[in-house]
């Protein structure tokens, strides 16, 4: 005989009059005046079970019972008297009268309360089996399977097949650091960890297999933040004789499918906007278009004015000059505080800008007289009207100002525009809408200049393919070089990112040469993949989405380790199974290994 028959949180008003068996565990024990009420709990949800002290064995069993003790009852489904009925559960307008109890298991007192919601991130992932237990993350992780499972429905439906890549793969180093794993049997010889399938899915392209996928686990060993893991999953996407656009459509199509059919969103339209335009007017590739703030370009303005960190920055190789104009933020009563000011002031800095200067647009009918801010007598009147121009500054706005190289604009004054719109002062200004704001970037640049280096690197990975007719400019002039490279962006997220792919051997070495990367050393990194590319590769392209973000993105969560099983902390451990951890002498010997800094191994058994 089964265990039970239902889930604890499917029993609703349908089973009235029936018997049910039900596992579960003891979220909370109640004991009202001789009645035991029992709240049990399941991944489904809640059920209120009612023990009286009429059948004394079960009764005194009841009273015994503890938090998270594993428990069976057996018992009558019946209507809770009124007044009682808990409209937030779907089993609130029933209650079970206990018949029998099993205790299957005893528990020891928790070390905290499931409902607790400020317990610490050490606490939760030390205790990960009880965090996992909370409603919060059953349901966290119960929508990440829907989300997969959907992905997997529209895939199948359009031809996508599932194949399997490996796992103990060569070591490419372009990009994150590889997790590498040494080789017994090959002495001195390492096998990485994927940081994705690219080189595969491309090899399966060239192999005939038209349209792949793969939900698949990635390796970077990277520094970490909120968005990233040492360990993450792609929905790792390719498919052959489509172009970028008929790509973008299809992927389009699927993520509205999974957010409508997950959590019941429609996602709409998806703007597209170059690369080139979101860096200009958000200073990001990523743009979160719930903020309704922009960058104003004034540089051009500032080239000859006496304020030298302005006229500096105009005439700089590679200099900027915005202005990012604040609607009612200089407001005598509404508006920010000089704290406020000074505490954005101190933000820019971690950003590398050197300060952030401002204008106070007291009464624009007055002209400078009108303006408040210690720059302003040092910017002469054509500059000043241009900059009020542009900005559409009206009585009460405020005006800040980015002044350096490209770069540091774009990160210290992009990220002042998020922490602005996201502030209370901006949701109570009509600054933020609470939307789902997706959109694609495309046209990235194929490369990216790395100064330390002093050498291009790919801004998406070597193997994208540049825009039509820009294949001569990959040596010639590596900067102006756009690629057939996207984005998905949801809500200042990247969701998911690709490219169409380089399916010419010729092509693909032009890349290597931009990138200094010479004929032999690409053999070595890369020989498969070009000899593969000379046997009739189709034209191919494809993204990959990152699954833990977008389940993070429909959950609220502040971090994707709110929407993994068993997450690493940012300091790239394991709490739970204190990994990583020291292995025996024993162990390193078979592996060749000699430790260049010793330290105390546990000794073999």
């Amino acid at each position: 005989m089964a265990m039970r028959s239902t889930y604890c949180g499917l029993v609703t008003e349908a089973l009235l009059g029936q018997t049910v068996t039900l596992c579960g565990w003891v979220n909370r024990r109640r004991d009202h005046g001789g009645v035991i009420f029992v709240d049990l709990r399941d991944r489904e949800g809640y059920v209120q079970v009612v023990c009286d002290p009429d059948r004394a064995d079960m009764f005194k069993l009841a009273e015994g019972l503890r938090n998270e003790f594993c428990i069976q009852i057996k018992g009558l489904v019946r209507a809770r008297p009124e007044g009682t009925v808990n409209d937030n559960l779907k089993s609130g307008k029933i209650e079970i009268l206990c018949h029998e109890l099993v205790v299957l298991n005893a528990s020891v007192t928790p070390p905290f309360q499931l409902d607790d919601d400020n317990l610490s991130e050490t606490t939760r992932l030390t205790h990960r089996v009880l965090d996992l237990r909370r409603p919060y993350m059953q349901n966290n992780l119960m929508l990440r399977y829907k989300v997969s499972m959907e992905v997997r429905k529209f895939l199948d439906e359009n031809g996508f097949i599932d194949i399997e890549t490996p796992m103990l793969t060569k070591s490419t180093p372009e990009g994150a650091r590889d997790y590498l794993v040494p080789s017994r049997v090959h002495d001195g010889h390492f096998f990485a960890l994927p940081q994705s399938p690219q080189l595969f899915k491309q090899l399966l392209m060239v192999a005939g297999y038209d349209r792949y996928y793969q939900i698949v686990k990635c390796f970077r060993d990277e520094d970490l933040r909120a968005d990233r893991q040492p360990e993450f999953t792609q929905i790792d996407i390719e498919t052959s004789f489509l172009d970028e656009q008929e790509i973008r459509d299809i992927f389009q199509d699927m993520i509205k499918r999974v957010f409508k059919n997950t959590i019941n969103v429609d996602l709409g339209e998806f703007p597209v906007m170059t690369y080139a335009d979101a860096m200009h007017i958000y200073g990001s590739d990523k743009p979160d278009l719930r903020v309704k703030l922009q960058f104003t370009e004034v540089t051009d303005v500032m080239t000859d004015v006496d304020f030298k960190v302005f006229s500096g920055a105009a005439n700089m190789k590679g200099g900027r000059v915005v202005a990012l104009c604040i609607p009612g933020a200089a407001r005598e009563s509404g508006g920010m505080s000089r704290g406020e000011i000074d505490g954005y002031t101190e933000f820019v800095k971690i950003y590398g800008a050197k300060g952030l200067a401002y204008i106070k647009v007291n009464e624009l009918a007055k002209g400078r007289d009108g303006l408040q801010s210690p720059i302003v007598k040092n910017i002469h009147d054509a500059a000043i009207t241009e900059v009020l121009k542009r900005t559409g500054a009206k009585d009460g706005d405020l005006i800040f100002f980015g002044a350096d190289k490209a770069k540091i604009v774009n990160d210290a004054i992009g990220a002042l525009r998020l922490k602005i719109g996201h502030s209370e002062f901006g949701k109570n200004n009509g600054l933020f809408e609470n939307a789902w704001r997706p959109m694609w970037v495309v046209d990235f640049p194929m490369f990216e200049y790395d100064d330390e280096a002093q050498r291009y690197t790919a801004t998406h990975h070597p193997f994208t393919a540049p825009k039509d007719g820009h294949e001569d400019w990959m040596v010639s002039a590596p900067e102006k070089c756009i690629s057939k490279g996207y984005d998905m962006v949801l809500n200042g997220w990247e969701m998911g990112g690709g490219s169409v792919r380089i399916h010419r051997a010729d092509v693909q070495q032009k890349v290597f040469d931009a990138l200094k990367i010479t004929p032999e050393e690409a053999q070595i990194k890369f020989g498969f993949l070009l000899d593969a590319l000379q046997y009739g590769a189709p034209p191919h392209g494809g993204l990959a989405f990152g699954l833990d973000r977008i389940v993070t993105l429909m959950t609220g969560a502040e971090s994707i380790r709110d929407v993994i099983a068993f997450p690493k902390t940012q300091r790239a451990q394991c709490l739970l199974t204190d990994a990583p951890s020291l292995v025996d002498e024993k162990q390193l010997k078979e592996l060749h290994i000699r430790l260049r800094n010793p330290v105390e191994a546990p000794k073999a058994a």
